[in-house]
């Protein structure tokens, strides 16, 4: 006899009504209240739970999307930050980008340029085609995507500005798109050594040698731990650095002398310059794609537990938020009050990256705290601003209050609780080979 579906059990089937239903014939839509565009960041985040969802529609969805944003890649190989339409179209024109453009009436494509620069589009891309074709096996579709793959892959590889393996971005180009991290930046790093593995499976599908692939994931884990980790668990070579990065010795000496220790990645190492800010995503993609070991796993996320990161929901954006003054501080955190302390990126609570905690603790082998926090992110989800309706799963709450702020019916937020729910129903997460890490 099965006892009365929780509150996480519940919100797994709403999670999956409210994703599925922001399919649309382009792909998935960012939210069913706003964004109504193919985003690359969202809509690749969110496959995975779109290929867990039980509506045979959902992995469709997730597929449509990779169709929409490979049709409008750039000349140089960049995949776009979101595409729209000014009326929805018929997915069976979009095989060529600009090929929409017919008739008086016909929908025109609409490609963003207010976050051009974001080179995230391009990095997820990469990570949700290898994880789709890890849940379908569909070579015949891996297959016709690939080129774009390989020129997306390329446009990545120029963004490697002074040829050290690791990127450099400019400020507000990662996922927190208004926000001052740059550089030599943790989450986008963690992403291209994640992305190295994923070109590495998808070419070996094809028949083709993925060894090139992963002998640079490996160089770039121990570039990442080299210059982002400040501490035992990482025996530094010194040596190496002065004869192969001699511009690290300034920024590793200061952070050595200046920090000693931190139980967590630094969120970027620009020019001289470092940040000591937990950056809770890009620390939790180190453990979820296999950039920290298992030491360094146990000391994020003991970290998490003891500041209060996963309070008052799991789990806040950054910590603690930048504030006014302060050297991160930029005066466009004041446009329309999105990055004040506490709130959007500088300190706000997202339920998307709360189902990539969950699978993180799932993937820790701590599954009693995953169901914990599985059950805590339900109840964030449930929270509306809207009188009579229930289960928002909005963008993001309040950093301090937890109130819901931004729009509801997010896509990310909705198939990041499907898929911390399914990790933490098998035990293990989706996607994770021992071996490699994690999607």
């Amino acid at each position: 006899m099965t006892g009365a579906p929780t509150l996480s059990d519940t919100g797994r089937a709403q999670a999956e009504a409210t994703v599925t239903g922001n399919g649309s014939p382009i792909g998935l839509l960012g939210s069913s209240t706003a964004y109504k565009q193919v985003w690359a960041r969202d809509s690749m985040i969110s496959s995975l739970g779109l290929m867990l969802c039980t509506d045979p529609a959902a992995p469709q969805i997730a597929r449509q999307s990779v169709r929409t944003l490979a049709a409008y890649q750039s000349r140089l190989g960049n995949i776009p930050h979101n595409v729209g339409f000014t009326g929805m179209p018929d997915p069976a024109l979009i095989a060529h980008g600009g090929a929409l453009h017919v008739g008086e009436n016909a929908p025109q494509v609409v490609v963003d340029t207010a976050h051009a620069g974001c080179i995230d589009n391009s990095l997820w891309f990469i990570l949700g085609n290898d994880y789709i074709h890890r849940q379908d096996g569909d070579t015949d579709r891996l297959r016709t995507v690939w080129p774009h793959l390989r020129r997306a892959y390329t446009w990545l590889e120029y963004q490697d500005s002074n040829e050290c393996g690791l990127l450099e971005v400019h400020e507000a180009m990662d996922w927190a798109d208004l926000f001052a991290n740059r550089y030599n930046s943790l989450w986008p790093n963690v992403l291209w050594f994640a992305a190295q593995r994923a070109m590495a499976r998808v070419s070996e599908a094809l028949g083709e040698d993925g060894g090139p692939y992963r002998a640079r994931a490996a160089d770039i884990r121990f570039k990442i731990n080299t210059l982002l980790w400040v501490g035992a668990e990482v025996d530094k070579d010194m040596t190496w650095v002065e004869r192969h990065r001699k511009e690290w010795l300034y920024p590793i000496r200061l952070t050595t002398t200046a920090l000693q220790e931190r139980p967590y990645y630094l969120p970027y190492m620009a020019f001289r310059a470092y940040e000591d800010r937990f950056d809770t995503f890009g620390n939790l993609a180190a453990v979820l794609f296999g950039v920290a070991d298992e030491a360094q796993t146990h000391r994020i996320l003991d970290y998490i537990e003891s500041t209060g990161v996963n309070e008052p929901w799991p789990v806040r954006a950054i910590y603690p938020p930048v504030q006014p003054g302060d050297k991160d501080w930029r005066e466009y955190y004041r446009v329309r009050n999105l990055n004040l302390p506490h709130h959007y990126h500088n300190g706000g609570v997202w339920p998307f990256i709360g189902g990539f905690y969950v699978a993180a603790l799932v993937q820790a082998g701590r599954l009693n705290e995953a169901a914990r926090q599985l059950g805590r992110l339900a109840q964030l989800n449930h929270l509306s601003r809207t009188p009579g309706l229930a289960w928002d799963f909005n963008e993001w709450h309040h950093g301090q209050t937890g109130r819901p702020s931004g729009f509801r019916g997010q896509s990310w937020s909705a198939a990041m609780f499907v898929y911390a729910h399914e990790c933490v129903r098998r035990g293990e997460c989706p996607g994770y080979a021992p071996s490699e890490g994690w999607a």
